[in-house]
């Protein structure tokens, strides 16, 4: 690790009870860790028996909804503008559901449920080259295995089949 200001190496020191935090010597001061933000989406039916998922251009696995949060906008509005921009269709709902850090791309990834309105999907194939509507198990078998998407699905199928 490196310090964004001077280049410096960092250092890990201990920071009051934060614990051990890296610390630029040239700079004398701490450098917390900084990442992105990004929202994930589980993607649902207005009937809330069919999940949408979706290939990224080039890509062979099935996938959540997501985007990357833009400077001074909240993860509520990235939900609905990233869905907006990528499908052409409205979210109708959505609840936060859970966040993991992904380190290879070094993201805080903040997961919600979202419940999309009815209509016909206009995907932007700038970014998608395709979106296909899935039951449960579908879901769970298009989904790329061992991945946070996975995990965040699971976890929205769980609730789902708990409030039936």
């Amino acid at each position: 690790m490196f310090c964004p200001v001077c280049g410096e190496k960092l250092a890990l020191f201990v920071h009051n009870q934060e614990g051990l935090v890296p610390f630029c010597k040239h700079c004398e001061e701490f450098r917390f860790p900084q990442y992105n933000t990004a929202v994930s989406m589980v993607v649902l039916n207005r009937e809330k028996d069919k999940i949408l998922l979706a290939k990224h251009k080039g890509q062979d696995d099935f996938i959540l909804f997501a985007g990357y949060v833009k400077k001074g906008e909240t993860a509520e509005k990235t939900v609905t503008r990233e869905f907006r921009e990528e499908t052409r269709l409205n979210v109708v709902k959505y609840k936060y559901m859970s966040s993991r850090y992904h380190e290879p791309r070094n993201v805080l990834m903040l997961n919600f449920m979202v419940i999309a309105e009815n209509g016909e999907i206009v995907l932007d194939k700038s970014e998608l080259d395709e979106a296909v509507w899935f039951d449960f198990d579908g879901a769970l078998q298009a989904v790329r295995k061992d991945s946070i998407a996975e995990a965040f699905l699971k976890n929205a199928i769980a609730e789902l089949k708990s409030v039936k």
